[in-house]
């Protein structure tokens, strides 16, 4: 071990959220989490501060832009800008691109996959989604199942231009038969849902989690507490509303003023989810027309809406990391880390001014 260099994280190490989950020191060797000090090790680079697992954004598209797929050096940047930002897992909620190439890169974050969105015909943004019909909808979400990291995303609701508002996309049947087939697959389903209606069938059927959820209300919060069905808020996409709400009002009135009512009780519908016992995770939604690197504006983002700092900071780092299935700062584990100068848990804008970031156990930022 002598010629290897060993990483020595010193200070207060956050291996969970209370303070018996907190060590004085973690060591890196050969880009692993281990607690016992190796011996006879050679180089020795010790950084202090208080360290959490790698960031997660749950809800985030690299390989994505408000046009659709991008060239792999557009790509790269965004997922630079993540990894500088401290987020070191996404789980990318749907994208065009094929992203897998960033599976060989050792100093990008790594992606969980969603495949590609799957939506109704002419009911999405333009080129990000496969527009079906409810009839094909079984056979592209198993197609997605295949090609996904175990996600697959649906579009729930969108603007129905006849309507001249936010309305479901699939009918009841389709929505049941599809996610059954999912969960044959082994994968998890997702929706983007921005209103109320759809959301009743989608947790019904079985889906796993809610994007968005914005039109959650006091009829159906209950039900996804009891089916335990996440939401990711993405409540610094959901303050873009408003000026959405503005481009559209002389085409789509009443879309236009559904979309302020969601926006206005934006905080009040993820605290009373969260008070109701759902789970909620950090998502951004970056990569659409979303800047990357946002995951510590949506922790204060959680925060400003009621939830307690370090209920906040646990939906970017410890339960985050469980939910999608991947290792936190566990002996063993990849050693994918962010070290910060003061406690997060006191104050999560601490978030937002990483001192390094270690990433497979090398300092990268």
């Amino acid at each position: 071990m002598s010629d290897r260099t060993v990483l020595h994280v010193k200070g207060r190490v956050l291996v969970g959220p209370e303070d018996d989950d907190v060590r004085d020191e973690v060591w890196v060797i050969d880009g692993r989490i281990s607690y016992d000090r190796p011996a006879g090790a050679g180089d020795i680079r010790t950084v202090e501060g208080w360290a959490l697992p790698g960031l997660v954004d749950a809800h985030c598209h690299v390989g994505l832009d408000q046009h659709g797929a991008v060239p792999e050096d557009v790509a790269e940047k965004q997922a630079l800008t993540d990894r500088e930002a401290g987020t070191l897992l996404i789980r990318d909620a749907g994208s065009p691109s094929d992203t897998r190439w960033i599976d060989d890169r050792e100093d990008l974050p790594k992606i969980i996959r969603a495949g590609r969105h799957i939506a109704r015909t002419r009911r999405y943004i333009r080129n990000y989604a496969w527009e079906i019909e409810p009839e094909d909808l079984v056979a592209y979400v198993a197609q997605e199942a295949r090609r996904g990291d175990g996600w697959v995303k649906l579009v729930g609701d969108w603007i129905d231009r006849d309507l001249g508002d936010l309305s479901a996309c699939w009918p009841r049947g389709a929505v049941e038969a599809a996610i059954a087939e999912a969960h044959r697959l082994g994968a998890r389903v997702t929706a983007h849902c921005f209103a109320e209606d759809s959301l009743r069938d989608l947790v019904e059927a079985g889906i796993d989690c809610v994007e968005h959820a914005t039109g959650l209300t006091d009829d159906t919060i209950p039900l996804f507490a009891e089916r335990g069905v996440a939401i990711v808020p993405t409540l610094v996409n959901i303050a873009t509303f408003p000026a959405l709400a503005d481009g559209g009002e002389s085409r789509f009135p009443r879309w236009s003023a559904h979309m302020r009512r969601l926006h206005e009780r934006r905080y009040d519908t993820v605290r009373n989810a969260y008070d109701a016992g759902v789970p909620v995770f950090v998502g951004t939604d970056a990569g659409g027309s979303l800047a990357h690197g946002l995951a510590a504006a949506e922790v204060g983002e959680l925060v400003t809406a009621g939830i307690p700092p370090v209920e906040a900071l646990a939906a970017t780092t410890w339960a985050a990391r469980r939910w999608l299935g991947r290792p936190g700062l566990d002996e063993g584990a990849p050693a994918d880390l962010v070290v910060y100068d003061q406690d997060p848990r006191a104050d999560v804008r601490v978030l937002g001014a990483p001192r390094r970031v270690v990433l497979n156990g090398r300092v990268v930022g």
